[in-house]
């Protein structure tokens, strides 16, 4: 009987190690990167990162599907690396309300042309941009009340008649309300 119960022990003692260690490592968690991978300075990753989770945007009647960025790293990466942006795509870039001011994206690593929407706290297209490959200058927001950047291919904006002034909204409704936590 106890060597049973021994054997019972054992088989569960080796069952939940072997669980704990299946667990992913820190670094493949969302919005995380091992040290070696990131720029020093810049806080980039340097390669391509990962497809980003997506949700449908919506800038007047034209829908598009949009990658979320919301961590530093991600944020910092963005577009980097890739070698296409297929059209009615798009990367969102999503900043916290202490860092609602004005925005300079540029292009360091980047080979596919983009546009960027610079937008308001409240959804508003503020400015549009046109973005050239390479280019690591950037380009300065004239406003400085923005909280969120849209990337899409470049001409994609004029080619769908999408404006200044024009709100972009999610299928969970205004950017406020889907990515501002009250």
């Amino acid at each position: 009987m106890a060597m049973k119960m021994f054997w019972k022990l054992t088989v569960l003692l080796l069952a939940g190690a072997l669980l704990v260690s299946c667990g992913k490592p820190a670094a493949s968690a969302p919005g995380a990167a091992a040290r070696s991978e990131v720029d020093p300075v810049r806080g980039h990753l340097l390669h391509a990162q990962p497809k980003l989770p997506t949700m449908k945007v919506w800038l007047g009647r034209e829908e598009m599907i949009a990658e979320i960025a919301l961590a530093p790293v991600e944020i910092a990466t963005g577009m980097m690396y890739r070698t296409n942006m297929p059209e009615n795509t798009a990367m969102l870039f999503v900043f916290s309300d202490a860092n609602i001011g004005p925005k300079n994206f540029y292009m360091r690593n980047c080979v596919v042309p983009l546009s960027a929407a610079y937008i308001t706290p409240e959804g508003t297209i503020a400015e549009i941009i046109d973005l050239q490959p390479g280019d690591e200058r950037g380009v300065q927001s004239q406003s400085s009340n923005l909280q969120f950047v849209l990337e899409v291919p470049q001409g994609w904006f004029a080619r769908h008649n999408v404006r200044a002034g024009m709100a972009v909204r999610t299928e969970r409704g205004s950017l406020r309300e889907t990515f501002i936590r009250r």
